[in-house]
């Protein structure tokens, strides 16, 4: 049976036909212009949280720059503009940042993260982070070391004191009535007893690297000067730590040329050798007998070899003078050893180069100073002459004390001390 439209019907069947194509496309086109917008601004909002990153990249090309090249800041591409060092780089085809180090110290880091928008050629609007810096000093504790630390002596004693505090010094010395217990002691190593405490008495915490462990003997104890007091032995809870994972630079040449020392008189007393202010250089130094060497201004020596001093011999730092030093072989200090007439461990700098690998105090000199040797064996022995034995800080590969000594950390040296390149203080996005 054949059936028969009518052009009528044929007609409306065919508008119905149109209007629901294009009620139905016109719904297709909603959702895929709505899916279109939702994909770009998932994307710009993956964008503009990826700025964070970006400028973050900024701020540690930043602190590199500042730790390799803390005094050339106008190297590798930084420019100085408008009192800062700008640089810019590029991480792929749609980021950039942009990082700033204003010229002072210590600096303040601003770095611009900048991502294109999805899409598109334009930029998102920057996301800027500020980082205020402070200077890695070498000196944050008293006594640390790379690898093992012997406290095997009898009657040895760490503490602090601080030289810039009239209420924790006197006169800028050390006051045993004006002790502090932050005379801390710490190593690297993360082997079990790397630091052996034996029955010294540390006034101030302990660290090790991880995994690392403490070994302290039956008198032997680890805390808080009120703790100690009250008789207690040990290690004190949470004055021991084994999180220490610390990049312990080598000290460079730090020059190949310089002056040649001779004597002189200074004050009416002869020096076989007197150090003004300036560059010195020598072979080796062997002071003996009743040989010394005089510091009258702000000097810098570079023994290349071995450093001793024996006998009756010493080294004088005159008051408001100051010496840096650098060896580059091994040292032994006896006999009247280094004076430091100024008091302050600020004014005598010891630093050994790799090659330096080994320093030994003995003899009943005190020592008032810092030293900064990462691949030397410390060894201190004798001591007992009075409670000024070590003033000051030190680093260095190994630690070993003979006899009884007192160590005395200067907090001040861990403020105003040498630092090298800058740790972040404050970080914040504007």
């Amino acid at each position: 049976m054949k059936l028969r439209t009518s052009r009528q019907q044929r007609g409306s069947a065919l508008i119905t036909t149109l209007v629901m194509g294009t009620i139905m496309g016109s719904a297709l086109l909603a959702y895929l212009t709505l899916v279109d917008n939702q994909d770009r601004g998932i994307r710009r909002s993956e964008a503009w949280n990826s700025a964070i990153a970006v400028a973050e990249a900024g701020i540690e090309e930043a602190l590199a720059h500042t730790w390799y090249n803390q005094y050339a800041l106008g190297t590798n591409n930084w420019n100085l503009t408008n009192n800062a060092y700008t640089k810019s780089r590029a991480l792929d085809s749609t980021s950039y940042f942009l990082a700033a180090i204003s010229n002072v110290q210590p600096p303040v880091i601003y770095s611009q993260g900048f991502v294109r928008i999805p899409r598109s050629p334009a930029y998102l609007p920057p996301r800027t982070v500020r980082v205020v810096v402070g200077p890695n000093t070498l000196f944050k504790k008293g006594m640390v070391a790379k690898g093992a630390i012997d406290l095997s002596g009898n009657n040895i004693k760490t503490d602090s004191f601080d030289s810039g505090d009239p209420a924790f010094s006197t006169g800028g010395k050390y006051d045993p009535a004006k002790t502090k217990d932050n005379g801390d002691v710490a190593t690297d190593s993360a082997m079990v007893d790397s630091l052996n405490v034996w029955n010294a008495n540390i006034y101030g915490h302990v660290a090790t690297g991880p995994g690392g462990s403490v070994l302290v003997g039956p008198n032997g104890a680890v805390g808080s000067k009120a703790w100690q007091t009250a008789g207690n032995k040990g290690i004190q809870d949470g004055w021991f730590a084994d999180d220490m994972n610390v990049t312990f630079f080598d000290i460079p040449v730090p020059y190949t040329t310089g002056l040649n020392p001779g004597g002189g008189t200074v004050a009416g007393t002869n020096y076989q050798y007197v150090l003004a202010t300036g560059n010195y250089i020598m072979d080796d130094l062997d002071l003996k007998g009743t040989k010394a060497m005089c510091v009258s201004g702000n000097a810098v020596l570079y023994v290349q070899a071995d450093f001793s001093i024996s006998g009756n011999a010493f080294v004088y730092i005159a008051p408001g003078a100051t010496l840096t030093l650098y060896v580059g072989g091994a040292t032994k200090i006896a006999g009247n050893g280094v004076a430091n007439a100024g008091t302050c461990a600020t004014n005598f700098a010891y630093y050994g180069l790799p090659s330096n690998t080994s320093i030994d105090l003995s003899g009943n000199a005190a020592f008032t100073g810092m030293i900064y040797a990462p691949n030397a064996a410390l060894s201190m022995g004798g001591g007992g002459n009075s409670d000024y034995d070590f003033v000051g800080a030190s680093v260095t590969g190994s630690v070993k004390l003979n006899g009884h000594y007192n160590f005395h950390y200067d907090e001040a040296v861990g403020r105003n001390g040498p630092a090298k390149g800058c740790i972040v203080t404050s970080w914040r996005e504007l």
